[in-house]
């Protein structure tokens, strides 16, 4: 019996990045029995952003109320980051980006066959390089980079395709009383919020196959 496991999560989450991580050492541990198939789903943390984004500093002094504290939070994230064998570069992120095109190419990287991937180097173009994941030249380069058919990516950017993506991605998350993300369906049935621990996903995935 093989395992789906459904992601819900935002582009420019950082725990999302650190669930993923820690999923991926959960599916590394779990028996060779069982096949593993990921799907992620959108969730946008600013649903009322700008087209062109933000500047992260003034996003995040709204958000927390200051820098300072933005800062402290950052300190967090980069050390569990650390742990998992992530390295947030923070510093190079100037901008608050919107992430309904990220999403659509996730969407699109699914039907390519190479959802995991794009996932993954948007996260790194975000986190790592400060790479603006809003700008479609961006997003293109990302993408491709990442084995998505660029053709493809340029086509649905200068079209309307896709767009009902969100407004699925949010009916996904209200069916399941999703308030927050990283969140995790697990056989369509056993769920799990927050960026858990690998063992929490390994007594989920026994679960589910038992």
């Amino acid at each position: 019996m093989d395992l789906t496991v459904d992601v819900i999560s935002d582009a420019i989450c950082p725990w999302c990045y650190i669930g993923k991580r820690r999923l991926e050492k959960a599916i590394a541990a779990f028996d060779d029995q069982h096949g593993v198939h990921v799907h992620w789903h959108p969730f946008q943390l600013n649903p009322t952003m700008p087209k062109e984004g933000i500047s992260r500093k003034e996003y995040r002094t709204r958000k927390f109320g200051s820098w300072e504290r933005s800062l402290e939070l950052d300190a967090q994230v980069i050390a569990v980051g650390e742990f998992e064998g992530i390295h947030f570069d923070l510093d190079k992120t100037e901008k608050t980006p919107n992430t309904v095109d990220a999403h659509r190419l996730i969407w699109l990287a699914d039907q390519h066959g190479c959802q995991d991937t794009v996932v993954e180097s948007l996260f790194l173009a975000y986190f790592a390089e400060g790479r603006d994941i809003g700008n479609h030249q961006t997003l293109i380069d990302v993408t491709a980079e990442a084995g998505l058919d660029r053709q493809a990516t340029e086509a649905m950017l200068s079209s309307d395709d896709a767009v009902d993506v969100i407004a699925n991605g949010t009916e996904v998350s209200r069916r399941h009383h999703v308030d927050g993300v990283p969140f995790f369906i697990i056989n369509h049935a056993i769920t799990l919020s927050g960026a858990r621990a690998p063992e929490i996903f390994l007594e989920a995935f026994k679960q589910a196959t038992s």
